[in-house]
């Protein structure tokens, strides 16, 4: 496929919302109800929560900045105008304050130990995993949500703590992003510890660590000096595997200039903000207003696919999806004096 073909709707490629099952009642009309799957054992799973939440960081990390105004947007020849990247416009930000990193593996483990939270993808029953992480038997029985973006599979048991599915763990990516978890979910942790999802422009602003109208968090060239600077897909989308696919650790790669870890790259973030184009219309979605706004790219970005790996592309989905590819970082609104 072209790239073109790929990139005509963000939420096709990047990130599919999360499908319904239709079934048929019994007068015949069809009707749109959650798939379901037999849960893990109760007692087996709260180990390994246990053993996940174990190594979670015991002090919450925040990024402060004052209020500030910078020029969000691109119409950089790498932009996707239908993405509503542009144009380019000087924008406010009021004092907030972001996390350096995607919250954890471990430290979502720490919340669901604590509040029992069952997260979307459980409550559903199934998951989106890319396919080139899937064992052949998984992959082959697994539909594909679109036929437009076939690499994406609908997994039954896929979940937080077993993104790829039946037989795969968490254990062993504790300090990795968490993953299959949906803006419902990413709000209710932001609220168990007193936090927030950041706005899509406070994200930005962030994201940029401090430059002006540069594609990357460290400047102008992808790869300087031949170095790789994010975790994006390694060899030609989807087939042509040429590395190790998948997260990495939050800290992976050197931080942004105002110590932001993999704010391109890595996953894509949930924002607050809900999507719309360049024409002002919303994302496509059947509940009031639009669907969430997501930032940053993944590991499944490549120039060969797509090239939302930049600090001012974007994409959506539906707030109850559930993606092997997304996580969420932290914001904060600090109380002001008197």
């Amino acid at each position: 496929m072209t790239e073109a073909q790929h990139r005509s709707e963000p939420a096709s490629c990047c990130s599919p919302p999360r499908p319904k099952t239709t079934s048929t009642s019994s007068n015949g009309a069809a009707s749109t109800t959650p798939t379901t799957s037999a849960a893990p054992d109760s007692a087996d799973k709260a180990a390994l929560v246990a053993q996940l939440a174990a190594t979670a960081a015991s002090q919450l990390s925040m990024i402060g900045f004052s209020a500030d105004e910078f020029r969000m947007g691109s119409v950089d020849p790498q932009a996707y105008p239908q993405d509503g990247e542009g144009p380019v416009r000087s924008v406010r930000v009021e004092a907030f304050a972001i996390s350096p990193t995607t919250v954890t593996v471990a430290q979502f483990a720490q919340f669901v130990q604590a509040t029992g939270h069952l997260t979307d993808a459980e409550q559903h029953g199934d998951a989106l995993v890319f396919q080139g992480l899937l064992a052949p038997e998984l992959r082959d029985a697994a539909p594909a949500p679109e036929a437009s973006a076939p690499w994406w599979r609908q997994l039954r048991g896929a979940a937080w703590f077993a993104p790829e599915g039946p037989g795969s763990t968490a254990a062993g990516r504790e300090d990795h992003p968490v993953t299959q978890v949906s803006q419902r979910d990413a709000q209710a942790y932001a609220s168990w510890v007193g936090a927030r999802l950041p706005s899509e422009t406070e994200w930005e602003y962030a994201a940029r660590g401090g430059l002006d109208q540069q594609p990357y968090p460290w400047g102008s060239e992808r790869d300087p000096q031949g170095q790789r600077r994010m975790n994006i897909f390694p060899g030609e989308f989807p087939e042509g595997v040429a590395g190790e696919v998948g997260t990495r650790a939050a800290e992976s790669f050197a931080p942004n200039g105002y110590g932001l870890y993999n704010t391109t790259g890595n996953v894509w973030e949930w924002t607050a903000s809900g999507f719309t184009r360049a024409d002002g219309g919303a994302s496509g979605s059947s509940r009031s207003g639009a669907d969430p706004v997501m930032r940053g790219g993944s590991y499944m970005c490549h120039s060969s696919y797509c090239r939302r790996y930049r600090t001012s592309a974007r994409t959506s989905a539906s707030a109850d999806t559930s993606l092997g590819h997304t996580g969420f970082r932290l914001a904060f609104t600090p109380a002001r004096p008197g």
